[in-house]
């Protein structure tokens, strides 16, 4: 028996990990569920699923809540589904207890950077974005010196195709057209921009330990190989299923076991066709931005991460056109000048400024 604390659980990962829970009630028992802001629903799984402890509030003043009862309730797996960088603090607790920490708040890895990665023990964080978790099944193939690159796939987003010129006059509801998932208002447009695979770059840089010249990003539409690994002999091991996340949700919780009848699989009695482009980096520049971001290292994630959250707010109050979104990261980033040390106060006013800055420059364009 697993024992599960869930952060996020009225969220789109939160409601399916507890769907997959749900179906194995003899492998898993959740011991604790935090929330952002629906009460009446936490209250709903609190009772379905008999837990007495719970928190809610997903503000600053109320993170602190969600900290302590990862120290408090003696849990086997963390499952950190917050939203935004908010979910740092939750991380780093996670990772103190020294349980495992089911990742799929890629912000707190990308912003605290060396802060997470260095407390954190060889294998005790496991990915849940579905590419991280391609590539983490990819590479029990091999050992990690016969590792060539990590192939990241992009689904190209409801603009795939499409020139530079041609997204000038993109509105929002446009941009929240996903083809493939179906997720919140921010993780959605920054997959319509592309900044969700640079932020995807970042991480497996990250948690896998592979230099940014050797992680690249192909468009697959179909959402079907959710990422690639490619070997030194020329072999390349990829991770086929349909868009679910309840399949790399139950790896996250379970890993390295493999629940039964969680996802379905593959049709192979129908013709299929998988295609693959190459990213158009003119049209989404957001990727080579997010790799020069992670080779700076220190503070600078967080202020791209913290500016492209403002910029996407301000595209969807319409202060700022969609263009704008990277135009205004590019020029925070670049206007950002990293600490000598990276500390967590160090992050929180990285963040403030870039914030502030990016709303400066949104307001006087």
């Amino acid at each position: 028996m697993r024992r599960v604390l869930i952060l996020g659980s009225t969220g789109s990962i939160g409601t399916q990990a507890l769907d997959v829970i749900r179906e194995r009630r003899d492998r898993f028992e959740v011991v604790g569920l935090a929330a952002g802001r629906n009460a009446e629903l936490l209250a709903a799984q609190a009772k379905e699923f008999d837990v007495a402890h719970t928190a809610l509030g997903g503000g600053p003043d109320a993170i602190g809540d969600v900290e302590r009862l990862i120290r408090d309730v003696p849990a086997d797996v963390v499952l950190n589904g917050i939203t935004g960088s908010i979910g740092l603090g939750p991380t780093l607790a996670a990772l103190e207890t020294g349980c495992t920490l089911a990742l799929a708040n890629k912000e707190s890895l990308i912003v605290g950077g060396s802060l997470v990665t260095a407390l954190a023990a060889p294998g005790q964080i496991v990915p849940v974005d579905s590419e991280h978790s391609a590539i983490a099944q990819a590479l029990r193939s091999g050992t990690a010196g016969e590792v060539r690159r990590l192939v990241l796939t992009a689904s190209g987003g409801p603009f795939r195709g499409r020139s530079r010129s041609e997204l000038r006059s993109v509105v929002p509801a446009e941009a929240l057209a996903h083809p493939t998932w179906n997720m919140g208002r921010v993780v959605t447009t920054n997959s319509a921009t592309l900044v969700n695979k640079g932020l995807e770059v970042i991480e497996a840089h990250l948690l896998f330990g592979v230099d940014y010249d050797r992680i690249d990003v192909v468009v697959h539409p179909q959402s079907i190989v959710h990422s690639m690994v490619e070997f030194v002999d020329g072999s390349t091991i990829a991770q086929a299923s349909p868009p679910d996340m309840r399949l790399p949700i139950s790896l996250g919780v379970d890993w390295p076991h493999r629940v039964a009848g969680v996802g379905a699989p593959l049709d192979w009695t129908t013709a299929q066709n998988w295609t693959f482009e190459p990213l158009d980096e003119d049209a989404f520049p957001s990727v080579a931005l997010a790799k020069q971001v992670g080779r700076a290292g220190g503070t600078y994630p967080a202020v791209f991460n913290a500016a492209n959250e403002q910029a996407v707010d301000a595209f969807h109050e319409g202060a700022l056109g969609f263009l704008g979104i990277l135009d205004t990261v590019r020029a925070v980033v670049e206007a950002h000048s990293a600490p000598d040390e990276l500390s967590r106060d160090a992050l929180v006013e990285a963040e403030r400024w870039a914030r502030a800055e990016a709303d400066r420059r949104i307001s006087a364009a």
